[in-house]
């Protein structure tokens, strides 16, 4: 598998980061106690920490909402992933339970603020992922629909070949990126930047403890910035 990012993002946003996790045969079928623990402890920490709060205005914040708009995104209406979910808990609306990988990962998203995608692998075109703008021939299906859209040319976007996995960088993934019970081998990326490097290689440290000390599970791992803009793994 390789994931790349464009050298025209770096251009925009030179401090860019990336902590990247790649691991294989995650089973989501299973229920873990200990993730199910994880999740509603750090659910309810931020329920208790954010509760009314102006998430637009906080700290961890403002780096995301200054990148999209230096990326032509406009942060009130398209929101970080890691924003729209503290702002649905600072409304006091409860974060859903999905299924064990995606609970992980939101459950840790949630403890270091930082946003956090998971993606199938095996939907990948040709196995490869990569940050760019987008073109004319970039197709994106929305959550539970079948409609295709395209991108505006030039919005940035997560993408395997041509189909879109999540649009404006972090702001949605789509119906082929979806994390079902099936899905087994993850690309799990965690997207910020040189500001916030010591949190994401926090994140980072306790997934991989997690997938490999607590599940026994293969795991890769790296840092994807402007001077390493590649990760390639077997």
């Amino acid at each position: 598998m390789i994931f790349k990012v464009q050298d025209s993002f770096f251009q925009n946003i030179p401090n860019a980061v990336f902590g990247i996790i790649v691991v294989k045969n995650f089973d989501n079928t299973k229920n873990y106690e200990f993730i199910n623990k994880l999740f509603t402890q750090n659910l309810e920490s931020s329920k208790e920490k954010f509760k009314d709060v102006k998430i637009k205005e906080e700290p961890c914040i403002l780096p995301y909402r200054d990148a999209f708009t230096k990326l032509g995104i406009n942060p009130n209406k398209y929101m970080c992933s890691i924003e729209a979910l503290m702002t649905r808990i600072s409304k006091g609306k409860d974060i859903p339970s999905i299924n064990p990988i995606v609970d992980l990962g939101n459950a840790l998203s949630l403890k270091y603020e930082l946003p956090l995608g998971v993606h199938d692998i095996d939907n990948f075109i040709d196995g490869n992922i990569e940050i760019r703008e987008a073109t004319k021939d970039d197709i994106f299906i929305p959550f539970g629909s079948t409609e295709i859209e395209h991108p505006e040319e030039g919005e940035i976007i997560y993408a395997s070949n041509t189909e879109v996995k999540t649009r404006r960088w972090t702001w949605r993934q789509g119906e082929n990126s979806k994390i079902s019970e099936k899905s087994t081998n993850l690309f799990i990326p965690i997207d910020g930047f040189t500001e916030n490097l010591d949190k994401i290689k926090e994140l980072q440290n306790e997934l991989i403890d997690i997938l490999k000390n607590e599940l026994n599970l293969e795991v890769a791992f790296g840092i994807v910035d402007k001077n390493n803009p590649e990760f390639i793994t077997k």
